[in-house]
This record gives C-alpha cells, structure tokens and sequence, in this order.
C-alpha cells in the first residue's frame, strides 16, 4: 500500500438478467430437492479489496475501475459496490 486512507470495498458481481445462469439454476433445483420452495437463484461473485485513497471519492473512482478493467466482464456481468473506511486504532 502506499499512503493515504485505507478502505475496504465490497464487490458483488453478478450476471446480467438476460444472461443464462446454469450454475443458479443447478443450484436452485438442489434447493428444490431439499424442499426448499424458492423461485429461483442467480449465482455471482464476491470480493474484499484493501486499497490506499486520498478519500472516500478516490477509493469509490479506484473501485469502479477496478470492476470495469477486470472483476467484471461487462457485456454479460452487473457489479454494485460498497467502499467504508478502515479505522484503525492508534495509541498516542
């Protein structure tokens, strides 16, 4: 890390509606299997990026273009995120 504030990110991606889920899908019958009465289940990724920002506005621009260049593919992929401050205890 280099200097600045440190923040923590959270990244969920996941496919766009019109996308083919099989994964979901397979993983919806299971539920169904097991008797659980669901609609339906759409399967995504998560991540947790630590990363070093001026401020809350440098980390969220940072983040997004994180997602855009290569957590998400985005022809097939929708991504939200959430960026908070890490605080840190310091003893003085």
């Amino acid at each position: 890390m280099t200097g600045g504030r440190r923040f923590l990110a959270k990244v969920y991606v996941s496919l766009k509606p019109t996308v083919n889920d099989p994964e979901g899908n397979t993983i919806a019958g299971a539920l169904g299997a097991l008797g659980f009465n669901v609609e339906g289940v759409r399967s995504g990724r998560f991540f947790q990026v630590t990363l070093d920002a001026a401020d809350g506005p440098g980390a969220e621009k940072q983040v997004a273009e994180m997602c855009s260049r290569l957590l998400a593919n985005p022809v097939i992929e929708t991504y939200t995120f959430e960026v908070a401050e890490v605080q840190t205890n310091r003893l003085s």
